[in-house]
């Protein structure tokens, strides 16, 4: 059978066990939060995760349309960046569909599998990209945090004087 039929077939269950894989990697009482709570306002993280997982999924399985590729790890990555995890981990799950979709399917379709893994390898890569620009945009706004309150203190202590303008005379 056709390796994308086949990947259609069992895209539930595929997505089941890849978003399974996900919350497994938070803390106990955030995995159990994340599978009980079913409100997408009381577990925003958990929709998201199922919402984008879809969509990415889909798209490296047709290996299309990069930008939605691209969109999808952005809304996940954000999240990730921001929570208590390496590097590694924050972007582990990219990879671990490779092992779902094995498990899934069993690896015994040779050049079409060969396509699919070098999909789910340029979207690790794109991942990446979306998380070092996440990181860096977090220790911007830290350090401009950091300025201001040093600004501030500045002012409340009386220390911080307007320079007067020192043009040269003509």
């Amino acid at each position: 059978m056709e390796l994308n039929k086949l990947l259609a077939d069992k895209r539930t269950d595929i997505l089941k066990k890849w978003r399974e894989a996900i919350i497994s990697s938070y803390p106990e009482e955030s995995q159990n939060f994340l599978r009980r709570e079913k409100s997408q306002f009381a577990n925003p993280v958990g929709l998201i995760i199922s919402k984008e997982i879809e969509t990415l999924y889909d798209e490296i399985i047709r290996g299309e349309d990069p930008d939605r590729i691209s969109s999808s790890l952005d809304t996940i990555i954000r999240i990730r960046a921001v929570q208590d995890f390496q590097p590694s981990g924050a972007l582990a799950f990219v990879l671990q569909l490779k092992q779902i979709v094995r498990e899934a399917v069993g690896a015994s379709h040779g050049k079409e599998m060969e396509t699919l893994d070098r999909r789910v390898d340029d979207a690790l890569l794109l991942a990446f990209d979306v998380y070092s620009a996440c990181r860096q945009k977090l220790a911007e706004i830290r350090v401009n945090e950091v300025r201001n309150q040093v600004g501030r203190l500045l002012e409340k202590a009386n220390l911080i004087k307007e320079i007067p303008d020192q043009s040269p005379a003509l």
